[in-house]
C-alpha cells in the first residue's frame, strides 16, 4: 500500500512539476551532445507524428478555446525541430563524407526516395515547400492572428456590457455571468498568445532556409578541404543529406503552420470543422448542380480530357439531386407536422360562462414568424428566459409575479410582438429573428450597415445587423444582443415599472399568510379588525410604485398596524411605512456609504409649494406654468450632473411635499429619488450638492 502511494506521488511530481523542465533539458542535450543516427531517426519520426497529432487536434476541436495550450505546444514543437536541425547538422558535417546514410535512414530516405536521389530536384521541391510555408500559410496565419487579437481586445467592453445586461435582465445567474467573463478573458489571452506564437512559425521557416545554405556550403568546404572528396562527390553527398534534412524538418513545419491557420481561421461555433465545412458547402444544392453542369460542358469539348470531367460532373449532379431530395422531404415533413388536425364536424354545444376566458395579468402576443422563439420543440429559448425574469423580479420585489401567458396573434405583423397587462398594451415592437440588435450605449467608434431602429426597452439608438457582423459591432463598442434578449429585456422593464399594478389582493393575502407562519401574533387581528385588506394593498402598491421592494413584509406590517390605529389614511400609513424602511430605502438608493449627497429646495420655494398644495386640497397642487417648468428644468440638470459623477440623485423635502413632488417628477425624471427629512437615518451624514430655487 505504502509503495503504491509513493509511486502515485512520484508520478504526480513527474507529470505536474518535472515534465516541462525535463523536456527543456532534453532539448538542450540534443543541441550540445552528439546523437547517434538511430536516435536521430527516432526523433525525426516522433517530430512528424507530433505534427500530425497537432493538426488533427486542431481539426477536431469544437472551439479554438478548447485548444488553449496550442501556443505553448507550438513553441515546444518549434524548439524540438530546431534542436533536431542542430543535431542533424552536426552529424552531417562530421560524417557526411562517408555517404548519404551518415545521418540516419530517415534523412537518407527523404534524400533518395522522395526526390529520386537528384539534388537539383530536391532543391526545387524544398524551395516550393518553403514558399508555400513562408509566403502563403505562415504569412496568412500571422495576419489573421494579429487582426483576431486586435478585434478580440476591442470587443471586450461590448461583451462585458452584454453579460451585465443579461445578468440585470435575469436571463443568467451570477455563476453563468462569472463563467462567461472567464471565457472572455481566456479568449483574449488565447488570441494574444496566438499573435505571438505565429512569429515562431515564421522564424522557423526563415531558420530552415538559412540552415539549408549553411549545411550545403559548410559541407562542401569540409568535404573538399578536409576529406579530399572531389567536387562532384562533395556536392552529391552533402547536398542530398542537407536536402533530406531540410525536407524532414520542413514537412512538420508546414503541418504546424497549417494547424495554426486552421485553428485561428475557424469560427467560434461549437461544431466539428469537417461537419461545418461540408454542411455549409452543400447547404444549397444549386451551387453544386451549376458547377457539375459547367464541368460536364467542359468535358464535352473535343480535345479535353473527357472521361475525368464527365465522371466528376456525374458525381456532382447525383450529389446535388440527392441533397435536393433530402431537403424537399424535410420541408414536407415539417409542413405536415405544423398542419392542424381537421376535426370531424360535430354539433355545437350551448355557450356557457366557462367559455369566457379571463383577462391575463401578463400577456405576450407574437406574430407567426416569432412562434419558433417560444416553441421548445423548435429550439426556442424565450420561455426559459421569461421564467428567469419572473424569478429575478419576484425575488427583488418581494412577491410572486404572475405567469406570462404567451399566444400568437394573427392581427400582428409577422415579426411583431406586444406586451399586455390585464389586456392593456404597455409595449410593442417589431424584431427580426434572423438578425441581431446592436445597441449604441452612448459611445461607439463607427457606423454599422443594417436596419436602423431604437431599443424597445430603453429607447437607445440601435441597428439590426446580420449575425456575421456581431464581432465587428462589438469591436466598434456596440452592445449586441439576440432577439430573445430584446424581447426579454423589454418585458423585464415593463414588469419592473408596473409591479404595483400586479400587486392584487390575492398577492397581499399570500404575503400575510406566509408571514403568519413565522409571526402569527403580528398578523392576527390585522385584517379586517385593524385595517381593511384594501388599505394594505394600497400601501404596498404605493411602495412598489416608487421602486421600493416589499421583501421586508414584517417591518411593513408592523408599521401599518401602528399607524392605522392613529390615522387609517393609506397615504399617512405609506409615509409611516417609508420611515420604518428608511435604512432599506437609503441602502437601495446609495449603497452602504455613510455620506449621503442630497438636493434641497430653497425655503421660499418650499413655502410656495406648501401653500399651493394646502389651497388646492386633495386635488393636488396646481403650479403656475413658468414656476413648474423652471423647477423641473433645474431638477433635471442637477440629476444629470449627479449621474455623470456616479452619485445618486436624491431630493430631500418636507414630509408634506414628498408625495406630491414624487408624482410630479416620477415619469419625466426617473433617476431622481424623492425623500422626506424624516426618512433619513440618524447615522447618515448629509452633503448638500445643490439647492433649487425659483
Amino acid at each position: 500500500m505504502e509503495n503504491n502511494v509513493l509511486a502515485a506521488r512520484f508520478r504526480s511530481v513527474v507529470n505536474g512539476h518535472l515534465a516541462t523542465p525535463m523536456i527543456l533539458v532534453a532539448l538542450l542535450a540534443m543541441v550540445i551532445l552528439p546523437l547517434p543516427a538511430f536516435m536521430l531517426d527516432m526523433l525525426f519520426t516522433f517530430n512528424i507524428a507530433l505534427s500530425l497529432v497537432i493538426v488533427l487536434a486542431s481539426i477536431y476541436m469544437l472551439k479554438p478555446l478548447h485548444f488553449a495550450a496550442f501556443p505553448s505546444i507550438l513553441l515546444i514543437a518549434t524548439l524540438l525541430r530546431l534542436a533536431l536541425n542542430v543535431a542533424s547538422t552536426r552529424i552531417i558535417l562530421l560524417e557526411g563524407h562517408t555517404g548519404t546514410a551518415a545521418a540516419g535512414n530517415v534523412i537518407e530516405a527523404f534524400g533518395e526516395f522522395v526526390i529520386g536521389g537528384n539534388y537539383a530536384v530536391g532543391f526545387v521541391v524544398f524551395a516550393i515547400l518553403v514558399i508555400i510555408n513562408f509566403v502563403v500559410v505562415t504569412k496568412g496565419a500571422t495576419r489573421i492572428a494579429e487582426v483576431s487579437a486586435r478585434f478580440t481586445l476591442d470587443s471586450m467592453p461590448g461583451k462585458q456590457m452584454a453579460i451585465d445586461a443579461d445578468l440585470n435582465a435575469g436571463l443568467i445567474d451570477q455563476d453563468e455571468a462569472r463563467r462567461r467573463r472567464e471565457e472572455i478573458m481566456q479568449e483574449s489571452d488565447f488570441y494574444g498568445s496566438m499573435d505571438g506564437a505565429s512569429k515562431f512559425v515564421r522564424g522557423d521557416a526563415i531558420a530552415g532556409i538559412l540552415i539549408l545554405f549553411i549545411n550545403i556550403i559548410g559541407g562542401f568546404i569540409i568535404g573538399v578541404a578536409q576529406h579530399d572528396l572531389t567536387f562532384a562527390q562533395a556536392a552529391q553527398y552533402y547536398t542530398l543529406l542537407t536536402i533530406g534534412d531540410g525536407l524532414v524538418a520542413q514537412i512538420p513545419s508546414l503541418l504546424l503552420a497549417s494547424a495554426a491557420g486552421l485553428l485561428i481561421t475557424r469560427s467560434t461555433k461549437e461544431q466539428d470543422m469537417g461537419e461545418q465545412i461540408i454542411g455549409q458547402l452543400t447547404s444549397n444544392p444549386k451551387t453544386l448542380a451549376i458547377t457539375s453542369a459547367i464541368i460536364g460542358g467542359m468535358g464535352l469539348i473535343p480535345g479535353m480530357p473527357n472521361i475525368p470531367f464527365l465522371i466528376l460532373a456525374a458525381i456532382g449532379g447525383a450529389t446535388a439531386w440527392y441533397i435536393h431530395q433530402r431537403q424537399k422531404a424535410a420541408t414536407a415533413a415539417e409542413l405536415v407536422a405544423q398542419q392542424p388536425q381537421q376535426d370531424t364536424p360535430r354539433e355545437q354545444r350551448e355557450l356557457s360562462w366557462d367559455d369566457l376566458s379571463p383577462v391575463d395579468p401578463i400577456g405576450l402576443e407574437v406574430g407567426y414568424r416569432l412562434i419558433p422563439l417560444v416553441d421548445k420543440n423548435q429550439g426556442g429559448q424565450l420561455m426559459n428566459r421569461i421564467k428567469g425574469i419572473r424569478k429575478k423580479i419576484s425575488q427583488e420585489m418581494g412577491f410572486l409575479i404572475p405567469p406570462v401567458h404567451i399566444r400568437d396573434n394573427l392581427d400582428l405583423a409577422p415579426t411583431a410582438y406586444q406586451i399586455t397587462l390585464f389586456g392593456v398594451t404597455f409595449g410593442e415592437a417589431e424584431v427580426y429573428p434572423e438578425r441581431m440588435l446592436a445597441i449604441n450605449p452612448g459611445q461607439v467608434f463607427g457606423a454599422l450597415d443594417g436596419i436602423k431602429t431604437q431599443d424597445p426597452a430603453f429607447g437607445l439608438d440601435a441597428v439590426w445587423i446580420e449575425t456575421s457582423q456581431r464581432e465587428h459591432a462589438q469591436a466598434q463598442g456596440y452592445t449586441v444582443v439576440d432577439v430573445d434578449t430584446v424581447i426579454a429585456t423589454h418585458l423585464s422593464k415593463i414588469l419592473n415599472n408596473h409591479a404595483h399594478d400586479l400587486m392584487g389582493r390575492e398577492e397581499v393575502q399570500h404575503l400575510l399568510d406566509n408571514l403568519a407562519k413565522t409571526a402569527p401574533k403580528l398578523v392576527e387581528g390585522l385584517v379586517p379588525d385593524t385595517v381593511p385588506l384594501g388599505t394594505v394593498q394600497k400601501v404596498l402598491q404605493n411602495l412598489l410604485e416608487e421602486n421600493i421592494p416589499v421583501r421586508d413584509i414584517r417591518t411593513i406590517t408592523e408599521a401599518i398596524s401602528e399607524q392605522a390605529a392613529r390615522n387609517p389614511d393609506p397615504e399617512a400609513i405609506t409615509a409611516a411605512t417609508r420611515m420604518a424602511l428608511s435604512h432599506s430605502i437609503i441602502q437601495h438608493i446609495n449603497g452602504t456609504a455613510n455620506e449621503l449627497p442630497i438636493i434641497t429646495l430653497d425655503p421660499e420655494l418650499e413655502q410656495i409649494l406648501l401653500k399651493t398644495l394646502q389651497a388646492s386640497g386633495e386635488g393636488g397642487a396646481s403650479l403656475e406654468p413658468g414656476l413648474a417648468e423652471n423647477m423641473h428644468k433645474n431638477l433635471q440638470e442637477v440629476t444629470q450632473r449627479q449621474e455623470m459623477t456616479g452619485d445618486a440623485a436624491i431630493l430631500v423635502v418636507q414630509a408634506g411635499l414628498r408625495s406630491w413632488i414624487s408624482r410630479f417628477i416620477r415619469h419625466s425624471i426617473p433617476g431622481l429619488n424623492v425623500l422626506s427629512y424624516n426618512e433619513i437615518p440618524d447615522d447618515k451624514q448629509i452633503r448638500i450638492v445643490a439647492n433649487i430655487g425659483r
